[in-house]
């Protein structure tokens, strides 16, 4: 049902975790299915040099979460902007119809962290 990507991002997530202020942190939820993400972003300049994420949710939110962190890291603001749901399927090798929410939940993350 899920790609070996998502298995790998779900059992071995990447920077999971919270940044302490000055980091930025938002935090988005799926009101259908009750998915949290919280994303944090630590800024140097226009650059985003540290990211971490907080997921509560399915095994597809978790894996996004970890594979959204992962791609914002080192990039910068208009890289970011340039986000689109198609960068966490790639990332994880694609999502099961059911499980698209996960990549909805990152792109309005990605939003919600470039209005900050």
């Amino acid at each position: 049902m899920y790609s070996d990507q998502i298995l790998n991002h779900f059992q071995s997530p990447r920077f999971a975790g919270e940044l302490a202020p000055p980091a930025v942190t938002v935090r988005v939820e799926n009101p259908v299915c009750g998915d949290i993400l919280q994303l944090s972003v630590r800024w140097e300049e226009d650059v985003a040099k540290e990211a971490a994420f907080k997921t509560r949710g399915c095994t597809a939110s978790i894996a996004a979460g970890s594979a959204l962190a992962e791609w914002v890291t080192g990039r910068s603001r208009a890289e970011i902007g340039g986000f689109t749901t198609a960068v966490i399927e790639e990332a994880l090798g694609g999502l099961p119809n059911e499980s698209k929410h996960a990549a909805v939940l990152c792109a309005d993350a990605v939003k919600a962290l470039l209005r900050t």
